[in-house]
């Protein structure tokens, strides 16, 4: 297996720092607002790494964060009149649905990063000890690291300390005058009596306030995944300044933290990055509302982690067109084999200590192991589905359960096994199983009335019953089992 690591800027082969063993930090979201498929991207490819370590028999421990407290969190919440924390958790309740709704895996943990406050005191008194950080000497409380101190600064993202430009200048200009280089970031905001809640400050031994977005990630990684990790992940634009001062800290501290730094990238609209800004159109409940959620999930994963993807629902319609054929395959092919569609295994045979990728097709694990290649994968998919459909009219075989079988395990691997029971254990598709019922029920009477014409050699009458079908957006399709049907 190799992976792009972006600290060496190159594919390398992914050596565990424990054989058989996998530890994973994804950055995950700041509970500010309603997340929009922007957002769940990152969540969606990393549970795709996950899988398919998983499918290689790895034992994965996968920690995803939350930021539930943040300057951005305090000013939405004051706009909106409600404690910070209420407005944190009541978003944190709808990031967990939407990533519910894409089959993503729940994390090993969770951690937040109000619950870890102690820990990132630690991890400051530490920096501060070893000389990497030093307090404001004006009172204030706040506590800086000293990026000068640690001369590897900037080798995340292979940038040198005097090309770089300080963020907070225009946004915060006191802090500037309180530190000893204006590119040296905060591990702990002094507590502003004036226009900060009380509830938002912690004690500290440099008095009240709260952590850096920084050190959040660094002590939290270290707390669940030990002071050395295989892999750490997010979005592209976490790279700097976020990751670069995550690296810096936690190697400054005297940790080896990660060994891969893996990236994920933007979902744009018009060439922009996807913001809230762009109004709620795109917020995933209202995305569902259009298409399914595995339509929207197959979106995703279809196309590379690595690769930035103009969003258009044209696009995202005709992706799900596509995943349509793989799942009309799986059921006729399910229906020729006689068998419950969920009773197709994932497996031609008993998963052995390798893993499922042990059974899959060649090409597929290949792709799959080259960087998480999906594009490569998901064609390996429709290969076999093309392949599949040609068997179909033989009737039943053991070549027809293979390619079932394998359509089955590679779509597994990438989360969008439509006959996975998370798909059908949801509201909203039990609802659609109710249409569906429904439909199926109406399609049978014409259907009949169309057998019977045909019998009568009523062509005319026969043939505007399937142009009544299709006009319906029903496919119909003549098989030697009988006639099928499809949206």
């Amino acid at each position: 297996m190799r992976l792009y690591d972006t600290a060496s800027r190159q594919v390398r082969a992914f050596e565990p720092l424990e054989p058989g063993r996998a530890g994973i930090y994804l950055c995950g979201l700041t509970v500010q607002s309603e997340p929009h498929v922007g957002h769940v991207r990152s969540a969606v490819n990393f549970d795709v790494l996950r899988r398919w370590l998983l499918a290689n028999g790895y034992d994965v421990s996968f920690i995803r964060n939350i930021t539930d407290i943040d300057d951005k969190i305090l000013v939405k919440s004051a706009e909106q009149g409600r404690p910070w924390y209420n407005l944190a958790y009541a978003m944190h309740r709808e990031l967990d649905k939407a990533y519910d709704s894409l089959n993503v895996a729940p994390p090993t943990y969770e951690p937040a990063a109000t619950g870890h406050v102690p820990e990132m005191i630690e991890l400051i008194g530490r920096l501060i000890t070893r000389g990497h950080a030093y307090a404001a000497e004006d009172g204030s409380g706040d506590v800086y690291f000293d990026v000068r101190s640690w001369p590897a600064y900037g080798e995340l993202t292979g940038q040198r300390i005097d090309d770089m430009e300080a963020a907070e200048v225009a946004a915060d200009p006191q802090s500037v005058a309180r530190k000893r280089d204006p590119r040296d970031f905060a591990l702990w905001k002094g507590w502003k009596k004036e226009s900060e809640p009380e509830t938002a400050a912690w004690p500290s031994p440099w008095g009240p306030g709260r952590p850096g977005w920084h050190i959040e990630c660094s002590a939290m990684a270290l707390k669940y995944l030990g002071t050395g990790f295989d892999i750490h992940g997010g979005g592209v634009d976490l790279r700097f300044p976020h990751h670069e001062n995550e690296q810096a800290q936690s190697r400054a501290a005297g940790y080896d933290f990660a060994q891969y730094w893996m990236h994920n990238a933007w979902i744009t609209t018009a060439g922009e990055k996807m913001s809230k800004s762009l109004g709620n159109s795109l917020v995933v409940p209202s995305v569902l509302e259009r298409v399914r959620a595995i339509d929207l999930r197959f979106y995703i994963v279809a196309a590379h982690y690595r690769s930035h993807v103009e969003f258009s629902f044209e696009a995202l319609e005709e992706a799900a067109a596509g995943f349509a054929r793989v799942e009309h395959f799986l059921t006729r092919a399910a229906d020729v084999l006689d068998l419950d569609p969920a009773a197709v295994p994932t497996s031609p045979e008993p998963v052995d200590p390798g893993g499922l990728a042990a059974t899959l097709p060649g090409p597929f694990v290949a792709a799959m192991d080259d960087d998480l290649g999906t594009p490569a994968a998901v064609a390996v998919i429709f290969e076999t589905v093309k392949r599949g459909n040609k068997l179909l009219d033989a009737g039943p075989s053991e070549d027809l359960l293979l390619a079932a079988v394998h359509v089955r395990g590679m779509l597994a691997v990438l989360g969008i096994d439509p006959f996975d029971p998370h798909w059908s254990a949801g509201g909203s598709s039990a609802r659609e199983e109710k249409l569906t019922a429904a439909v199926d029920s109406l399609v049978a009477a014409l259907l009949e009335q169309r057998t019977t014409a045909r019998a009568a050699k009523d062509f005319a009458a026969a043939d505007a019953i399937r142009e009544q079908l299709k006009a319906a957006g029903i496919e119909l399709e003549d098989t030697p089992q009988g006639p099928q049907w499809s949206l």
